[in-house]
This record gives C-alpha cells, structure tokens and sequence, in this order.
C-alpha cells in the first residue's frame, strides 16, 4: 500500500495563498524561504515559488476529503464566496473551486475510516479539526495514456477506472487515487496538473525505483529517499514509510 506524503504546488505569491487556505479551508500554513506546508490528515501540502527543480504543480485539480456529515457545513460555508460547482457520485457529494494559482479545488465525502488520513491541523475559522481528513484523489495531466499506466502500476497503483473515450484513466493506491488525463478539461473545467511533485511512501524505495526504473526518465539519491522522474515530466519522491 502507497501513501501520499506530500503533494507540491506551484505559486508565485507565497502571502496569497497562505491567506486563501487559512481564511477559507481552516488550514495552519508555516513558511520556510521560497516554500509554505500545511498538513492535512497525513499529508503535506506544499505551496512552492518557482525557484528550482521539482517546481511544483501547475492547474493542479486535487481533493480534500470531508466526513460525509461535515459536507453540507463546507457547501454552505464556501457557497457564500465561491460559484461552486457540485457532483454526485453514488452517495457521495463533492463540491469544486479554485484557489489563487487555478488550482482546481475539490472537497470530496469520504468515509472516515478511508478519508487517507489522521485530523487535520485546524486554525482559526470556524471548522473543527476533522473537517478536512486528507488528499483523496490527485490528477495528472500525460501526453500517452497507456505509457503513463504502464509506470503507476510498476509504482504499485491498481486501475479501478477508465473513461469511455480512453481520455482518463483512474488508478487507487489503497489511501489515495491518482487519476491520468490526456489533455481536455474535467469537471468544473478542471485539468491535469504539469509537472506535480509528489512524495510517495513506500515499503522499499530502492525497489520499488528498480520496477519503474525502464519507463522512468530520471532516477536520482535525495536527502528524502528516491527522486523518480516519470515519462511526462512528474516528479515522485519515494520515502521510506
């Protein structure tokens, strides 16, 4: 099983973003340098100013999840300043909008026990610590569909989806999902993300680097563990977990 240990954003205006995330998502963000994390659940989300390699995702559509009796207290909280956008899928509601950087934000229902993660870090607002439990889902944008499965599932990700058109293709981790686009845009005009930094804990790093070490561009030691670099310019960081 694959956990999401952090996930890396671009943005340029560092103060922006920090204001955006706490003020309307609760989120405590502490900045060091040309960088600014918060935690939510088990991961870290990491806005980035583009000052180096990896950068950080751009257009980025991610999810948060929600405990489905919190959802209806985030809809009515952010239907106030947001023209949201909702979907259903099955019983479960997810609401989408964007934050400074257009970054495609979806808060999404999630059962506890698979919500990818422990309480958030609440701060100031009215929402309580759980009201965000983790990053559910991520999107990458790829340049070939059937290249780009072939590296996740050496990586360890298992396919539970695919669009009729053969445009996306969605694939679990257990605690988290990737979903793989060629370029078009999604709900709420939501696209894949270009250049995504992700940190990724595994079992074995060395191991897992050496099953995707064929399709990989880039393969390279890291204070963290292994920095793989995938076919279509995605940066995943494997961590010992």
């Amino acid at each position: 099983m694959l956990s999401l240990r952090w996930l890396a954003l671009e943005a340029k205006y560092l103060d922006r973003m920090g204001e955006f995330y706490d003020a309307h998502l609760d989120l405590r963000t502490e900045r060091t340098g040309d960088e600014l994390r918060c935690s939510v659940g088990e991961t870290t989300l990491v806005f980035r100013r583009p000052t180096g390699v990896p950068r950080g995702g751009v257009h980025t559509h991610y999810a948060f999840s929600t405990p489905f009796d919190r959802y209806d207290e985030w809809y009515e909280r952010l239907s106030s300043r947001f023209d949201l956008e909702e979907h259903r899928f099955g019983e479960a509601r997810s609401l989408y909008f964007y934050d400074p950087s257009g970054n495609c934000v979806e808060i999404g229902q999630v059962e506890r026990e698979s919500a990818g993660g422990s309480e958030t870090t609440g701060g100031s607002g009215g929402a309580s610590a759980d009201a965000l439990t983790g990053v559910f889902e991520v999107v990458l944008e790829v340049e070939d569909l059937d290249r780009a499965v072939a590296f996740y599932t050496d990586l360890g990700f298992e396919v539970v989806d695919e669009g009729a058109n053969r445009r996306r293709v969605r694939l679990t981790a257990g605690p988290f999902d990737l979903e793989l686009w060629e370029p078009h845009l999604g709900i709420a005009d939501a696209r894949g993300g270009v250049h995504v930094d992700l940190g990724v804990g595994v079992a074995d790093p060395t191991a897992t680097a050496e099953r995707v070490r064929s399709l990989a561009v880039d393969v390279r030691p890291v204070e963290d563990g292994l920095r793989v670099r995938d076919p279509d310019g995605h940066y995943v960081t494997l961590v010992e977990e």
